[in-house]
């Protein structure tokens, strides 16, 4: 009975991570699924370039609300079972898993940014900050969203592997082993970006969109 609160948190937060707003919002927009349009993928980016702005704002802001929904959830509900960092930071994994493999869609999600950002501006807040600020350059810089997030997950590690190695001594290691495992994630899911960018037919970031109208 003790594993119960562990349990129901970490599917708890699966299931609110896999919540697909993209899939969702865009519907709302008049795209009947999102993932046959644009690059297939139900993220903000993609909806951003098949229903517009204003549909990916409240896609940007659901998939980062959940990510930090699922840790908010973890903090109140507490428990006796295992370390405080260690349950925040399952809880955390499980809904970026859950944004990328999500019951709802038959396992078939999004590449998890937004939620990890959600998950660590909830954690980490001023390593989150430092690698959005990345994340912002890179993109301004070679216009591609996809290194950006790839770019920042590299920079959210080695930020908080330096922070725990060099700057503090109080910060549990499970923390750099979380980034750790998001940069992997993060560059598994954006793989086939990765062989686009290589080819130079990666899309490149546009404030323009083919924003359609309910």
């Amino acid at each position: 009975m003790d594993q119960l609160p562990v349990i129901a948190v970490v599917v708890a937060a699966y299931l609110i991570g896999g919540i697909p707003f993209g899939w969702l919002v865009a519907r709302m927009y008049g795209i009947a699924d999102i993932r046959t349009q644009g690059s297939g993928n139900i993220g903000a980016t993609n909806v951003w370039r098949v229903a517009g702005a204003k549909a990916a704002i409240w896609v940007y802001l659901g998939d980062i609300g959940k990510g930090a929904a699922a840790v908010a959830i973890a903090r109140a509900v507490g428990q006796q079972t295992i370390s405080r960092d260690l349950f925040l930071v399952v809880a955390g994994l499980a809904a970026v898993v859950g944004h990328v493999f999500p019951i709802y869609l038959r396992f078939r999600g999004g590449k998890g940014v937004n939620t990890a950002l959600g998950v660590m501006l909830t954690l980490l807040p001023w390593h989150s900050l430092i690698a959005l600020g990345v994340f912002v350059i890179t993109v301004a810089i070679s216009k591609y969203i996809s290194l950006g997030s790839m770019v920042a997950g590299v920079c959210l590690f080695g930020s908080t592997l330096a922070d725990r190695l060099f700057l503090t001594t109080d910060r549990a290691m499970i923390y750099p082993v979380m980034t750790g495992l998001l940069m992997l994630i993060i560059i598994w899911t954006h793989r086939s970006n990765l062989t686009r960018i290589a080819d130079g037919t990666e899309n490149r970031f546009s404030f323009a969109s083919g924003e359609k109208k309910v």
